[in-house]
């Protein structure tokens, strides 16, 4: 691992949490890998729908879910190297151009399923950039604890589409798994979108 990332000032499942707990009406999209572990630590519940397989398909499930539930908060959570699979749909989001919809990567410069190989984010791509250059104009990094604070608001209730690559540290951490159960996982989120808690 490169010692860089090795040395980013927050930790992957503290943003996690503190950015489930900012609202408890905001749904999840959350991606192929630690940010379905993530999430899963910080609190597993019908508003995350954790994406198993399909890597790269976060963000496009995201931007589906946010236009079909205008009236919702969605946040799309996933890593760099899903990010960088699926790196075209960020221009059919600034296509498309929900207010709804936020889209944070969690960027530890690795693919932490493989072996930890670095990405590209790791040499000279910037996420951040990237998505500016598909159209989506609300495009920012975050590195620290003071801007995650300050950002926080626009996260959860900006006007989207919102893009945010947070800077995670890239550390080894123990599996924390969502349920396998592609049916059960469908039918939990649908029935907290239809307010039926009988699933």
């Amino acid at each position: 691992m490169s010692n860089r990332a090795e040395s980013f000032p927050l930790h992957r499942r503290d943003v996690a949490k503190t950015i489930l707990d900012a609202s408890d009406e905001t749904l999840f999209v959350t991606g192929l890998g630690s940010t379905n572990w993530d999430f899963t630590a910080a609190g597993d519940c019908a508003r995350i729908f954790p994406l198993w397989g399909a890597m790269g398909g976060a963000i496009t499930m995201g931007l589906g879910i946010a236009l079909a539930q205008p009236q919702k908060r969605v946040i799309v959570a996933t890593g760099d190297g899903e990010a960088l699979m699926g790196i075209g749909s960020l221009a059919t989001v600034a296509v498309q151009a929900p207010q709804n919809l936020t889209i944070c990567v969690f960027d530890n410069e690795h693919y932490g399923e493989t072996g930890m190989q670095e990405t590209h984010t790791a040499s000279v791509t910037d996420l951040s950039l990237t998505a500016q250059g598909m159209g989506i104009k609300d495009a920012a990094t975050i590195t620290d604890d003071a801007e995650l604070s300050a950002g926080l608001d626009a996260i959860i209730n900006g006007n989207g589409p919102i893009f945010r690559v947070i800077k995670v540290r890239a550390e080894p951490l123990d599996f924390i798994l969502p349920s396998k159960d592609g049916v059960h996982l469908k039918n939990r989120f649908r029935a907290n979108l239809l307010g039926d808690n009988a699933v």
